[in-house]
């Protein structure tokens, strides 16, 4: 009897649960229209933006490579002014379709674009100058004087004709906002009404359930531990005693067959070579990490500080880097400050910066970029790596610095979870601090604070 009053109630929430679900439905289905009108705004204002953007930096590079055209006199340079001029009729074209059908808008396009084309008419006139009287130096240089006016000239307008679009577009993301705040409340509402009929109902059903799930998550996470704890103990003992002197003959016998086939066969024939020596690096960095962290662990990390360059250090460090991972980021070095020399352990300090850059890559999409800072202070050496990309989750970034460690969120990014315990070791060392800031699909920035020696030698 009871059952059967169960399953009648049951049935009737489940009825009502469909029926404001299908009522929310219908209401969310009106306003993701609206949403979708929004959104199109949105995009071709964007798009217009980009557009704009673009034309400014094409404007750049054809004033560039006029200029070094008539310097250089190189071929190259003016095969890139030619595209540059090319790809600014196409942008000035393409954005005389996209701005807005705006009065202002309009005035502003019709004055931006006689401008551009007298800036232009200048370049080919400098151009033609230069390939009929290479030595007309006074009148290049009136010519880039001019070519200077008409940019001071178009740069307001096209800030103008950017914050007319921008105020379009935050027009059309207020209205998305409040489309999208209001469907979100809809959808809420009928979720919960829904969900309270359905959970008052079957409440004994679902706290069984927790319960049996939680079983089964404590099973796995104690499996998992074992499992990790028994790959631990293997992994040190396999690369402590077996990898080590078959990847130097490995490495070793590539380098040498590559010496002495380099003159006899085509390069393009020697790329199987390559891959072997890169792949046996990869497999030495690995090594070095582990027996690193087992050093540092083990309170027998050397550190054997001495006066380096640490600008020149960074830069060859980029390529290093650029060369082992063959990337195809964009990574920038920047600087701030005037004292780049600092007592600091080159070894540490390259597995310091090396892991934090390498994982940046790996944990950025193809393309992207990639920032190295070193900031120069007069207590302090600062070295930051800034990437855009899957970011780390607040509950994760307390547990980054332990061994074997991964974030949930790396799918199936190959790793070892062993280059973060190594960089806090080797910060450690420095008697330095490192610090993390890292949000979900946007970013993470990792800082290296190395306080600096009494003895340092400073220079500018």
């Amino acid at each position: 009897m009871k059952s059967y009053i169960s399953g009648k109630w049951i049935a009737a929430g489940v009825s009502l649960a469909i029926s404001l679900m299908a009522l929310v439905t219908f209401a969310s289905f009106n306003n993701t229209t609206e949403i979708k009108e929004n959104a199109n705004q949105v995009q071709h204002t964007y798009q217009t933006l980009n557009t704009l953007t673009d034309l400014y930096a094409a404007m750049t590079v054809a004033e560039s490579a006029r200029r070094g055209y008539i310097f250089l006199g190189s071929r190259q340079d003016l095969e890139r002014y030619e595209n540059a001029i090319n790809n600014i009729k196409t942008k000035v074209s393409l954005l005389e379709t996209q701005i807005h059908n705006n009065i202002n808008q309009k005035q502003r396009f019709a004055r931006f674009k006689s401008l551009v084309n007298q800036r232009l008419s200048l370049l080919e006139e400098s151009i033609k100058l230069y390939q009929q009287d290479k030595n007309a130096l006074q009148q290049q240089t009136n010519i880039t004087e001019a070519s200077v006016n008409l940019r001071e000239k178009i740069i307001p307008i096209i800030a103008d004709i950017q914050t007319e679009e921008q105020s379009f577009l935050n027009s059309s993301l207020k209205q998305s906002q409040q489309s999208i705040h209001l469907r979100i409340f809809m959808e809420i509402l009928g979720t919960i009404l829904s969900l309270v009929v359905i959970c008052s109902l079957c409440f004994i059903i679902e706290r069984q359930g927790v319960k049996h799930e939680h079983i089964k998550s404590l099973e796995a996470s104690l499996a998992q531990e074992k499992k990790i704890g028994e790959l631990k103990v293997q992994l040190f003992s396999m690369i402590s005693h077996e990898f080590r002197t078959p990847l130097s003959v490995i490495l070793l016998s590539s380098q040498l067959l590559r010496e002495i086939l380099v003159d006899l066969v085509d390069k393009k024939e020697l790329k199987n070579l390559d891959r072997i020596q890169s792949s046996a690096k990869l497999m030495n960095h690995l090594l070095t990490d582990i027996l690193t962290l087992t050093r540092a662990e083990a309170g027998e990390l050397d550190y054997k500080p001495q006066l380096i360059n640490v600008e020149n250090f960074c830069l060859n460090l980029l390529e290093d880097v650029q060369m082992f991972s063959r990337t195809n980021h964009i990574i920038k070095f920047i600087k701030n400050g005037q004292s780049f020399r600092a007592n600091l352990d080159e070894k540490l300090l390259y597995s310091i910066l090396s892991n934090l850059l390498l994982n940046a890559i790996k944990y950025s999409s193809s393309g992207g970029t990639i920032y190295l800072v070193l900031n120069s202070q007069s207590d302090a050496t600062i070295f930051q790596v800034i990437d855009e990309g899957i970011g780390i989750s607040p509950e994760e970034q307390t547990r980054l610095y332990e061994p074997f460690f991964r974030s949930e969120n790396v799918e199936g990014i190959v790793g070892t979870g062993l280059g973060l315990p190594i960089v806090k070791k080797c910060v450690e060392r420095h008697q330095g601090e490192i610090l993390v800031e890292s949000k979900v699909g946007v970013g993470t920035t990792f800082t290296v604070k190395i306080p600096r020696a009494n003895d340092e030698t400073k220079f500018s």
